[in-house]
């Protein structure tokens, strides 16, 4: 074909409607700060497989009951379970540069599901409320960790031979997590080996001098661990811990109890870095750290 023709045969871009330009959602590097749990809902959104909070909207929003979950079943954005529960994930494979944003657009989108009906996020959400505009701040209870998603489902579908199956088999799929009694925001977890992951609110930058004082002084460790380093988590700080091999949750109680005391006054600390501290911090932020 000649030059001539290839140039008549191209589509005229000029014509027809033009295809409306994606908004692009700024970036909230802490999108959960000023609500209620925000600790927990930075896990649910990037470290638990099974967790659950019930939550409630605004007036604004008609006042309804809704349970927030880690993950739903396909990756789905909200399900209206039969007995009429609203079910909305705080993780999805479709997202926005604003988490906030995000859950809240799956929220109003789920308030219209009908029993038993899903609702897939397509693309991201437009720009439109938040999450601290969407939910009352006074409703946030009942917050859980699952061993199976049995609460994808009604009670009387859970208990269903062939449900059991597929709700053990969604089991088998996900990293085995646990809390550690007694100390929020700190999960154990089972990959190829046990490690602990412990969500911090205090501001990153307090977080990081806290740990590399501890580096220094020789006491970033508890029942034998391994400080391994930390990753930054929707504008929070989660250090990781290397267990000893077979640990199990129960087993970290007192001793990470009597060490979130040194943690904590080692966060608190308003004393400025020595050399050797700051070296430390350094090396801290160069290595984000990725479990598999």
């Amino acid at each position: 074909m000649s030059k001539k023709k290839r140039r008549n045969n191209r589509p005229n871009r000029t014509s027809g409607t033009p295809k409306p330009k994606r908004v692009v959602i700024p970036f909230v590097e802490r999108p959960f700060e000023g609500l209620p749990m925000e600790a927990e809902l930075v896990a649910m959104r990037e470290i638990l497989p099974l967790a659950t909070m019930d939550v409630r909207t605004t007036e604004e929003y008609g006042s309804a009951e809704l349970t927030l979950a880690s993950i739903l079943p396909g990756m789905a954005a909200a399900i209206r379970r039969e007995d009429g529960v609203l079910l909305v994930a705080m993780q999805t494979v479709m997202h926005s540069g604003d988490a906030s944003l995000d859950v809240a657009a799956r929220i109003i989108a789920g308030l219209d599901l009908a029993a038993g009906e899903t609702f897939h996020m397509p693309d991201q959400p437009e720009p439109g409320p938040r999450m601290q505009d969407v939910l009352d701040p006074q409703s946030f209870e009942n917050f859980a960790l699952h061993e199976e998603p049995t609460f994808w489902m009604t009670p009387e579908e859970a208990a269903k031979p062939d449900n059991q199956e597929a709700l053990r088999s969604s089991r088998e799929q996900l990293v085995p997590t646990a809390a550690v009694d007694g100390t929020p925001g700190a999960y154990w977890c089972r990959m190829s080996r046990e490690f602990l992951r412990w969500v911090r609110s205090e501001p990153r930058d307090r977080v990081l001098d806290g740990l590399a004082r501890l580096r220094v002084a020789g006491q970033c460790t508890f029942d034998e661990s391994r400080f391994v380093g930390a990753f930054r988590a929707q504008g929070l700080l989660i250090p990781v811990w290397e267990l000893q091999p077979g640990s199990e949750a129960d087993e970290l109680v007192k001793p990470l109890a009597e060490f979130a005391a040194t943690l904590d006054a080692a966060i608190a600390s308003t004393e400025p870095l020595t050399v050797d501290e700051k070296r430390a911090r350094a090396g801290i932020v160069s290595r984000q750290v990725t479990l598999r």
